[in-house]
């Protein structure tokens, strides 16, 4: 065969397939061209409509009996937006500008679970905030407070001065369901009151999270949902039909930033205990067992399920009532227990002081006990919370910085400024929560050696340091 044979050839199998398919679409098409196609009789895109779709398709969709409506309209107005301001340094800020210093913002959500203001969300939402502002769903705008934090959990409580405000009920998270439908409230890159419905896809969830920043005592026992979350809605509230608050929706599983179909809440009860402690006390009361553990799996036990006890820490609760390396516990209370997250969360409900059912195996053979919960330093006293020594001098008040905030910004010491009023201090533009590492080429390790330096002062120095979120600064001060 030669090429001009070839090429021909080609040509007509080309253009008899193509008479082909059009010949066969031409007995396929009904002549209703908008039954079930793109395009509509006049050529133009169809709009989606229920409308199209029959009713068992539609009962597929939202299953008969399930109504999403009720439950969204509860929420709503109790799910705020909260704006987290730190100071920048540097001639401009990020977002905005003010005068010749700027501010960073990044925001998040809140849910209110009081009339009189009381508002829970993350830790990592108003973490290093200089300034946190609250946006209620009327759009007032108002200042918050904020009361406590518990980076072991992730969560944190603040308040705002507002009263007879709409709030979300606790509702609770052991009597969730897999499976059982939830919704997702909060406000995703900043569009506010942003509803999404899924399942709950997994209890007790574990994704190393809050132990991968170094918290040794991080809890992780997640609500996993398929809900759709993103940026901004860490904080937001998960509920059930009901409109009950089951979870604070925190993270979520990706490779790209957006949601990729694994969202991770922390169950309400957990969040309820955290919230009680924080306005009660000021400070998270946390028992302890005074154990080492990793999940059973079958390693070094033949039990497949359970907690496998690694050491026990002397004088610990565990270490009191005879437990030892290798029992594995599975059960507190009447609550079965299969995973090291599931123990970590139902331990963490109680407090120092409180008496737990153990439920153990040692050598095949079920055991069980009672045991008293201890603090970290082995005692059952309430833990209260840390006052740290203040100094005030020239409209500010400045305080010492304790060890977990001083390993968190790498320095070895310091003075934070906590309260600014008029002064000298102002003056300088300086902000609240500078931490004075320097005043001029003296070291401030503390605010008893702040004091000295400057009690010896009668002239202008500079004074050097770092604000939480990491950025170094300096300032002039007119003595």
């Amino acid at each position: 065969m030669s090429k001009r044979q070839f090429i021909f050839g080609m040509l007509f199998s080309s253009l008899l397939g193509g008479l082909i398919v059009l010949v066969g679409l031409s007995f396929m098409d009904d002549g209703s061209q908008n039954s079930n196609g793109f395009y509509n009789s006049n050529n133009l895109p169809r709009t989606t409509s229920f409308n199209d779709i029959s009713t068992e398709a539609k009962k597929y969709i939202v299953p008969e009996g399930i109504n999403f409506v009720k439950a969204s309209s509860e929420v709503v107005p109790a799910v705020v937006h909260i704006t987290n301001s730190q100071v920048s340094s540097g001639k401009y800020g990020r977002l905005f500008r003010r005068g010749d210093r700027g501010m960073r913002q990044s925001t998040g959500s809140g849910v209110i679970i009081s009339e009189d203001g009381y508002i829970v969300t993350n830790n990592h939402v108003v973490e290093n905030a200089d300034q946190l502002e609250v946006r209620l769903d009327d759009n007032r705008r108002i200042k918050a407070e904020l009361i406590g934090t518990d980076p072991d959990t992730d969560l944190a409580l603040i308040k705002v001065d507002a009263g007879s405000l709409p709030f979300v009920d606790f509702g609770d998270s052991d009597k969730v369901d897999i499976g059982e439908w939830v919704l997702a409230v909060g406000n995703p890159f900043d569009l506010n009151n942003t509803v999404t419905a899924g399942i709950v896809s997994a209890k007790a969830r574990n994704i190393n999270l809050i132990r991968s920043g170094g918290n040794e005592y991080g809890i992780e026992s997640f609500i996993q949902t398929d809900a759709v979350v993103n940026r901004g809605n860490s904080g937001g509230a998960l509920v059930n039909l009901e409109g009950q608050l089951i979870g604070i929706n925190t993270a979520i599983a990706t490779n790209t930033g957006t949601f990729n179909g694994y969202s991770f809440a922390v169950p309400s009860i957990l969040v309820k205990k955290v919230m009680d402690d924080l306005l009660e006390f000021g400070v998270v009361q946390r028992g302890l067992l005074g154990v080492r553990i990793r999940d059973a799996g079958g390693l070094d036990t033949e039990e497949l399920t359970g907690v496998f006890i690694s050491s026990v820490n002397a004088g610990g609760a565990a270490d009191a009532v005879g437990l030892i390396s290798q029992d594995v516990i599975i059960g507190v209370g009447e609550r079965e227990i299969k995973t090291t997250s599931q123990l970590q969360e139902m331990i963490a409900r109680f407090r120092p002081g409180d008496d737990v059912l153990v439920k153990y195996k040692r050598d095949g053979k079920f055991k069980e006990t009672t045991l008293t919960l201890k603090n970290m330093a082995n005692s059952t006293a309430v833990i209260e919370k840390e006052l740290l020594p203040s100094f005030e001098i020239e409209g500010a008040k400045f305080q010492d910085i304790d060890e977990t905030e001083m390993r968190r910004m790498g320095i070895r010491g310091g003075a934070k400024l906590v309260e600014l009023g008029n002064g000298a201090w102002s003056k300088s533009r300086v902000k609240e929560n500078f931490i004075i590492t320097k005043i001029g080429e003296e070291t401030v390790g503390s605010i008893a050696e702040l004091q000295k330096i400057l009690e010896s002062k009668d002239k202008d120095f500079y004074v050097l340091g770092k604000y939480p979120n990491g950025e170094k600064e300096y300032y002039r001060i007119d003595w």
